[in-house]
């Protein structure tokens, strides 16, 4: 019989051969995975929603051509440019596609469908570039080419007006959007109980000098705006009025804000383009001045819209590139601009 600790030498060299073994095994293990990477884990759910600031890019399907357009401007000449395309591919027989640069403008506010192509296919296209004029003209109903780039600042109901309900489709709003918008007018309610939400917008910025100094016109003045809104006061048993723009400073000094009816967005302060535009979206109707961010308000709104009209001297060379009657709608009310000071050379 072997006394107990005859085998404690021999324990150790088995220890120590287990040991060098188990190194030898896992330095083979992290060889084999350098050698067959694991495969990537799939994202959530969650993490595979698409932001609506992410261009959901399209390969396209050329048998029918592809049809796009410039994205230039801000966000009144981006919905020309995007309803202009949609409507005259359409017109054609053609697949309308937009930029990555007009999803990103468009996208966070509307619900838009056309497909957006990627910068590489943008580049690679051999686009014919085919120049617009701002309303709508019998050649563009036979455009030549398969792969046409639309450009210039369309905007005009002319484009698109036979298709006013896809229209309005595709530049219907968020939900996230149409409620902020529904809650803030709910705010302005107070003890009313038949209350008529009125949206202004008062284009200033740059106008205020490209206006007279280029165009030989106007912007809309304090007379102008209380022609409008008396207008409303006079049809309208508790009218709100919704006040945005790009000189909210001018606005809190010119508009009468005394019988308690007047609010001006964001405290008085500008806010973004869209937030403004959804905003006045949601009222009832329209006082616009000038540009296209107006347009596209009356347009969308749908109620009743006062305009600044005549806004230029009759030579003023704005309207070889812009014909009121094309941005206008026949039954919007136009109120003729003061060019008084045009006139009198202040």
């Amino acid at each position: 019989m072997t006394a107990p600790g005859s085998w404690v030498p021999f324990r150790l060299p088995l220890q120590l051969s287990l040991y060098l073994l188990a190194i030898m095994t896992f330095s083979f293990l992290i060889h084999l995975h350098s050698w067959f990477p694991a495969r990537e884990r799939l994202p959530s759910p969650k993490a595979m929603d698409k932001s609506p600031t992410t261009p959901p890019t399209t390969t396209p399907t050329t048998e029918r051509g592809m049809w796009t357009v410039n994205s230039i401007g801000r966000l009144g000449n981006q919905m020309g440019e995007y309803a202009t395309l949609y409507a005259l591919a359409k017109m054609n027989g053609r697949q309308a596609y937009i930029l990555p640069q007009m999803h990103q403008q468009l996208a966070p506010l509307f619900r838009i469908t056309l497909p957006v192509l990627s910068s590489d296919v943008v580049r690679s296209v051999p686009w014919r570039n085919y120049g617009l004029h701002d309303w709508m003209s019998e050649e563009y109903r036979h455009i030549k080419g398969k792969y046409v780039r639309l450009t210039g600042y369309p905007c005009s109901w002319t484009f698109y007006h036979h298709l006013r309900q896809e229209i309005l489709q595709e530049f219907s709003f968020h939900d996230h959007i149409k409620e902020e918008a529904n809650r803030y007018l709910a705010g302005l309610r107070g003890q009313r109980q038949n209350v008529t939400y009125v949206g202004i917008h008062v284009r200033r910025g740059d106008y205020v000098r490209v206006m007279p100094k280029i165009w030989k016109g106007v912007v809309a003045d304090k007379a102008y705006l209380e022609k409008a809104m008396g207008y409303f006061r006079a049809k309208y048993q508790e009218p709100v009025f919704v006040v945005t723009s790009n000189g909210m400073e001018w606005c809190r000094e010119n508009i009468n804000a005394s019988r308690g009816d007047v609010y001006f967005s964001g405290d008085g302060k500008e806010s973004s383009p869209g937030r403004d535009f959804a905003l006045l979206a949601h009222c009832n109707h329209t006082i616009m001045t000038i540009g296209t961010f107006g347009i596209w308000l009356g347009y969308l709104v749908g109620g009743e819209t006062v305009y600044l009209a005549n806004y230029t001297l009759p030579d003023s060379p704005f309207l070889r590139v812009f014909k009121p009657e094309a941005a206008f709608l026949p039954e919007w009310i136009g109120i003729n601009a003061d060019l008084s000071p045009l006139l009198g050379g202040t």
